[in-house]
């Protein structure tokens, strides 16, 4: 009560607004019903009330990933201190298809050049990544539906825009989607430090979907058993890996500097 009273509540909803978090009952329940685009739902674990279970059934009814969380995490999101065990993160736009990223180089006359990010959580890093991408001409970014950030405003700010720009795709499974691509006659690159080949000896100049590997582990087993080569980055320092942001740049250069050639 006594923030209430002193305007400090009134002061931090904005600051929640601008950084997509829907906060409370009331206030989710309505952004479900007008179909505001959200990325991703939490709710408080161990909860199981009426009102909670109708926003996540109604979510989940609509494709919405919902979270459980313990109550110390969604105090650390909140930004109102009022989230009454429920915070949605709203996405900042629609998620693209896989078809529509296919399109768009088909479009450009262009070899689908696509970047696959496998389970980045940071949204710092997915949103330069998706800036990278922008500005290396990359038809599209392809996350997956969960342990991976999405269109939050966060992403979007990193971004510096470009989300508005690059199709961004979210499927239920990353492996059934690079063996969808390699039907389409798209080569998949992974990244790994004990990869079989050099980057600068693989040829990225025809249709190449890069998969770029979490912060911490890298690419998941399955991800990895899926694609058709696996590249390392030369390291001559005495760290053996790079920010995941930084590998998906210097991948795309490469492509962009074969297919100047």
């Amino acid at each position: 009560m006594k923030d209430y009273k002193s305007g400090k509540r009134r002061q931090e909803a904005p600051e929640a607004e601008a950084d997509g978090l829907i906060e409370g009952r009331n206030a989710v329940i309505e952004a479900l019903r007008a179909g505001t685009a959200i990325d991703k739902i939490y709710l408080a674990k161990g909860e199981t009330d009426a009102a909670l279970g109708h926003i996540a059934s109604t979510a989940r009814g609509k494709g919405i990933v919902v979270v459980e969380a313990d109550r110390r995490k969604l105090d650390g999101m909140s930004r109102t201190h009022a989230h009454q065990g429920v915070i949605a993160l709203a996405a900042v736009r629609e998620y693209a298809s896989v078809d529509d990223i296919l399109n768009a180089a088909r479009e450009k006359g262009e070899p689908p050049l696509i970047v696959v990010c496998d389970e980045l959580s940071d949204p710092h890093n997915l949103g330069a990544v998706i800036r990278t991408a922008e500005c290396a001409g990359a038809h599209g970014v392809i996350i997956p539906k969960r342990r991976s950030a999405g269109l939050t405003a966060v992403v979007a700010k990193t971004s510096a825009g470009a989300v508005s720009h690059v199709p961004v795709a979210r499927v239920p499974n990353l492996p059934a989607l690079l063996e969808e691509l390699k039907e389409a006659g798209v080569w998949v690159f992974g990244t790994a430090a004990d990869g079989e080949r050099l980057l600068y000896d693989a040829d990225l100049k025809g249709p190449a979907a890069i998969v770029i590997g979490s912060e911490g582990d890298g690419m998941g087993r399955l991800v990895s058993e899926k694609c058709d080569f696996k590249v390392r980055i030369p390291m001559k320092g005495k760290l053996n890996s790079l920010n995941a942001s930084a590998a998906a740049a210097i991948l795309l250069y490469e492509a962009v500097r074969q297919r100047m050639g």
